[in-house]
């Protein structure tokens, strides 16, 4: 198979005349550029358009005998809740002559792909081809999940430990990726569920095995549990915040709930000791063993006396 990376015309039509399969792979292209590859591959002006206005969902639409698969890879990133470009869309467009790639950023996965496939020496079928370039998109949500399994416990650990405002703001920024990934992987199981056989049973492509698309359906799948599984454990997260922070107002209210009853004692005593009746304060409140015994003494004694009650009862302790 011949891999091309940018638009020759006297190759590809020489590739065509031997009919000899090949993959084109294209970056960016522009809207020119994509009207002339329609014309130079006999693509269809629907797929054509497609291709030039992108911001397409996951979809196969067939026009005899040339499709267009469009699907949404992953983009890797450190840490994944911070990725602000997490989907690449990839038009693929399928015939058993050629299988053209158009994406508007550089793809990793369809480059380190062209390497793989520059070095091996044992030639493929074509259909084998195609599934390899369909499979590591659909693979490329692996290190994606990997990367948010860490980042979720991480963020449990750090939600137990003392949950503040960044741990909030993380939980819901990992609620949004996963949605994201959702929308782009969900239907791209649905074509793969219905329409396996479509892209197997393209006219000119050499047969060989059903099998292989079957295993991008099975890795959808997949992928698709796990970031259901995510979500859940994301929606725990947001729990688990929400009980912390209530502990934590809990643990606060029974402080202050503490003092204020400690201190109630300390009040009456002061106000009762404070009135000045002038037979109290010519019999009672004389010498300073008035004030140290009566006064400061009494205080002692009741807040003391308050204190080893609530110890006693255990209302002094943390819950945990």
């Amino acid at each position: 198979m011949r891999i091309l990376d940018s638009i020759d015309d006297a190759l590809i039509a020489e590739l065509r005349a031997q009919s000899e399969f090949f993959w084109l792979d294209l970056t960016a292209p522009s809207a020119a550029q994509v009207e002339h590859l329609g014309q130079l591959l006999g693509l269809h002006p629907l797929a054509v358009e497609d291709s030039v206005k992108f911001g397409q969902r996951p979809k196969l639409d067939t026009y005899g005998d040339t499709a267009l698969l469009v699907l949404q890879g992953g983009i890797e990133s450190q840490p994944e809740d911070e990725n602000l470009h997490p989907l690449e869309e990839i038009h693929c467009h399928l015939s058993g002559d050629f299988i053209a790639t158009l994406h508007r950023n550089p793809y990793a996965e369809l480059q380190n792909l062209t390497t793989t496939f520059s070095h091996s020496p044992a030639s493929k079928t074509e259909r084998y081809y195609v599934y390899k370039i369909i499979d590591v998109v659909a693979d490329s949500y692996f290190p994606i999940l990997a990367d948010l399994d860490d980042e979720i416990n991480a963020l449990e650990d750090a939600i137990v430990s003392g949950a503040g405002r960044r741990e909030l703001e993380e939980t819901f920024r990992l609620k949004r990726l996963l949605l994201k990934l959702r929308k782009a992987v969900v239907p791209m199981r649905d074509v793969f569920a219905r329409e396996i056989e479509v892209i197997a049973d393209l006219a000119g492509l050499e047969p060989d095995s059903h099998d292989y698309f079957r295993d991008v359906y099975d890795h959808l799948i997949r992928i698709t549990d796990e970031l259901d599984s995510y979500h859940e454990m994301v929606a725990g997260c947001t729990d688990l915040y929400l009980s912390t922070v209530a502990n934590k107002q809990g643990e606060t209210s029974k402080q202050l709930a503490i003092i204020a009853s400690i201190f109630l004692p300390l009040s009456f005593l002061t106000g009762f000791f404070g009135m000045n009746f002038s037979w109290e304060v010519g019999h009672v409140l004389v010498g300073p063993w008035s004030f140290f015994l009566l006064g400061l003494g009494t205080m002692l004694v009741s807040a003391g006396f308050m204190w080893w009650w609530f110890h006693h009862k255990g209302w002094t302790g943390n819950d945990g």
